[in-house]
């Protein structure tokens, strides 16, 4: 698909919805070719369809390590059901 200034771009593989907004929006973890690229980790929200989309951020699987670590330094698990407290 193309978006409106001409950038091509492919969900290779959805890994998750983070949260769904007003109008069916959702904040979404993907795996995304852009303009035919290989595949980065993408987080952004997207339109039903995914015919639209807002700005995002685009990670390499080392800048994405790189998050999970400083993350994990800020949250912690409080329970095996997936609730997440901020330490800060």
């Amino acid at each position: 698909m193309a978006d409106g200034d001409g950038i091509t771009f492919n969900i290779v593989k959805n890994l998750g919805v983070i949260s769904e907004g007003k109008g069916g929006w959702k904040k979404e973890l993907n795996m995304v070719s852009w303009s035919g690229r290989d595949p980065k980790i993408d987080v952004r929200d997207w339109s039903p369809g995914h015919v639209k989309m807002s700005k995002g951020i685009t990670l390499t699987g080392e800048e994405a390590k790189s998050l999970f670590k400083l993350l994990s330094q800020h949250l912690e698990v409080q329970d095996g059901g997936g609730a997440v407290e901020a330490k800060i």
